[in-house]
């Protein structure tokens, strides 16, 4: 099928559909040139077409590795199912990258220099994917990330350094920082403290958060900080420093296994009594919400890289249905994110008829995809997809096993996505 006559009635067939014209936030739109002929097969396409990917398959985060597979064998099994990609099957297959940069550098050569992938994606941590990112222009696959969120991937090794083979599906820290400050003016709350992970993810995003909440509301203040270690069971020592300034927001980037000991925590210490607001960015990741179940304080604000509820259209429904169908689970942001990368290196094979890698780079920079989370559009400055993910408040909906959000915050990526050239 041409994709240019890829359209929603296919979408709800087949998986994800190009859209003719993308609207993003209320203001962003992008036309897309998928014309006929740059469908046509330039030669055979290899079979299969290999798809080396990793994630966190192990230790109190393997859920999000778990949760990844199941976003992308999905999108494997339709795609195949449907013919393969212009007669080519895909295969794919999962890697532990245990959170460190070395393991996911070695995963990344023996893919390409011993498996023979044709495409790299996946990658959770900010310091597994700089690793990664730093070799990709040696390995010259492109890599579609689908969760690791530091700016620093596109901002400096696509924008500044020029390494083209690297793009990235999921929202950056943009969301966890500045879109949660944007969300935070109209908070009461004026003393503000973290309770930090200590690391790239959560200095970087802390930072965001005080740059921006500074700007948008001159008369907060950040009166105190507590960093955690990677892997902190115990956060008995920095509740206890934050809640000795006083504060009335507290802001935290733990995520995952983490997250979840953290307010249960907080919760024994009695601090969703004493503080007005309470914002963890990735604490509406399906683990988190499965995790806390009904311990889960509605005073908590949350998002993630994606919300299934979000945006209500057919294209997302179908994918949340088709998803349950097969799992029995909802689908977590990573599954959305893994499954629409796939989707993009489907546009983009048919586009150019070719996996050669630069071919592939010139179709992916500035396509518009129509996804589950709604339009996505690839800058061709630096690579980054650009869609808007809600904010919410913590609720217990009957409906579901798990919290769900409600009062949801949907904010125009043109307002909060940093934008080339990157100047502080």
């Amino acid at each position: 099928m041409d994709p240019k006559e890829l359209g929603r009635r296919d979408f709800l067939k087949y998986g994800l559909a190009l859209a003719g014209v993308g609207a993003l936030g209320s203001q962003l739109v992008y036309p897309v040139d998928l014309a006929p002929a740059q469908t046509e097969k330039k030669g055979k396409i290899k079979d299969p077409i290999r798809i080396g990917a990793q994630a966190t398959l192990s230790g109190p985060f393997g859920g999000y590795g778990q949760f990844m597979k199941m976003g992308a064998q999905l999108a494997v099994d339709e795609i195949n199912g449907g013919g393969g990609i212009l007669g080519s099957k895909l295969e794919i297959e999962f890697r532990d990258e245990e959170l460190k940069p070395d393991v996911a550098a070695k995963n990344a050569r023996y893919f390409v220099d011993d498996w023979g992938a044709d495409f790299l994606t996946g990658i959770d941590a900010s310091s597994s994917v700089m690793g990664v990112g730093a070799i990709m222009g040696e390995l010259d696959r492109v890599l579609i990330v689908t969760h690791a969120a530091t700016e620093k991937l596109t901002e400096n090794l696509v924008y500044k350094q020029g390494i083209k083979q690297i793009f990235r599906i999921s929202v950056p820290v943009y969301q966890d920082g500045i879109a949660a400050a944007i969300v935070a003016k109209d908070f009461p709350a004026k003393r503000w403290v973290t309770i930090g992970a200590d690391y790239e993810y959560g200095h970087t995003s802390w930072n965001f958060f005080k740059a921006t909440l500074q700007k948008l509301r001159p008369d907060v203040e950040f009166v105190e900080e507590a960093w955690a270690k990677f892997l902190t069971s115990d956060f008995g020592a920095h509740i206890t420093k934050v809640m000795a300034a006083n504060p009335e927001g507290i802001y935290s980037t733990q995520w995952a296994g983490e997250a979840v000991t953290l307010i249960k925590q907080a919760k024994l210490f009695g601090v969703f009594d004493k503080v007005q607001t309470w914002m963890t960015p990735m604490g509406g990741a399906m683990d988190v919400l499965e995790g806390l179940g009904k311990e889960y304080p509605e005073k908590a604000w949350v998002t993630s890289r994606y919300w299934f509820q979000y945006p209500d259209t057919p294209e997302n429904q179908a994918f949340v249905d088709r998803f349950y169908k097969r799992w029995n689970k909802y689908p977590h942001y990573v599954s959305e994110t893994t499954y629409s990368a796939i989707y993009a290196i489907k546009a983009a094979v048919e586009k150019t008829g070719t996996i050669e890698t630069p071919e592939i780079i010139k179709a992916l920079e500035g396509m518009t995809l129509m996804t589950p989370a709604g339009t996505r559009y690839f800058r061709p400055e630096d690579h980054q997809a650009v869609y808007a993910v809600p904010w919410g408040r913590i609720t217990h909906d009957p409906k579901y096993p798990f919290p769900t959000l409600t009062d949801l915050k949907v904010i125009s990526a043109e307002a909060y996505y940093r934008r080339p050239p990157f100047e502080a």
